[in-house]
């Protein structure tokens, strides 16, 4: 299973949602690996903290490779690094990957990852992609090699607005490039169940038909605190009523 956690409007909680998730699914057995595409790099830095500059590769050695030789390298292991979390890895990310956008555009390497995917879908039983607050090159190849695509959703208009120019990218990307992808879900993070605007925002997507998961992520300060630890909620604080939405997340996800 390949999923990818994408919004391309920023703040909403790709990374936190992407490695949280992760962090479950290695908990309950699942060898399981987190790709980082956001040259930011947030979720390599809460799942390796001090150690990611310690990594030995990264997904931008990965590209690199793909623009200078044409047959990649048997072993796709030797891109990934190992977290502290048992049977959680990680392809880190690299602020380098900003600078070789425009070559790999140029030269036409946009299913590159799926190829890489593939190999690595052999070695683990599931894969999230933490994918740049924009619609580009990199968001693209990992709509293009990703079985689901999970949406993050901020209750304001503003993240409304944008939902709906992500739904068409989607759409576009499924019909070009991938017609097995499917939208496996919004997921309302953030959510302020005594507020008004959160409460009817909510109401009016579901009468749209729009998919809206029935778990919904509430906002918390120990958020914040797993970022600075570099550690998952479920080993932070793990009966925690946000780590308790994530687990019925991923347990909601998984059927």
């Amino acid at each position: 299973m390949q999923r990818v956690i994408f919004n391309q409007k920023g703040g909403v909680g790709k990374s936190s949602i992407t490695a949280n998730l992760a962090a479950i699914s290695a908990v309950r057995g699942r060898d399981t690996l987190v790709v980082d595409l956001d040259p930011q790099g947030n979720s390599t830095q809460y799942l390796l903290g001090d150690t990611w500059e310690t990594a030995t590769s990264d997904v931008a050695e990965f590209f690199g490779d793909s623009l200078s030789i044409r047959i990649l390298p048997r072993d796709p292991l030797r891109y990934v690094t190992p977290t502290p979390h048992e049977g959680l890895h990680v392809l880190a990310s690299s602020p380098e990957l900003a600078e070789l956008q425009a070559k790999l555009e140029s030269r036409h390497k946009i299913y590159k990852l799926r190829e890489l995917l593939l190999k690595l879908a052999e070695q683990f039983d599931a894969i999230y992609v933490d994918t740049p607050p924009a619609f580009n090159f990199y968001t693209l190849s990992a709509l293009i090699a990703a079985d689901t695509c999970l949406i993050p959703f901020d209750c304001d208009d503003f993240s409304r607005r944008a939902l709906y120019t992500l739904l068409e990218n989607v759409e576009e990307t499924r019909a070009d490039h991938n017609p097995d992808l499917q939208v496996e879900g919004i997921v309302i993070n953030q959510f302020l169940s005594r507020a008004n605007l959160p409460q009817r925002l909510v109401e009016e997507l579901r009468a749209e038909g729009l998919p809206v998961l029935e778990t919904k992520l509430s906002s918390s300060i120990k958020m914040r605190e797993s970022h600075e630890q570099c550690m998952p909620l479920v080993h932070l604080a793990p009966r925690h009523k946000l780590t308790e939405e994530f687990i019925a997340l991923y347990d909601e996800l998984e059927g």
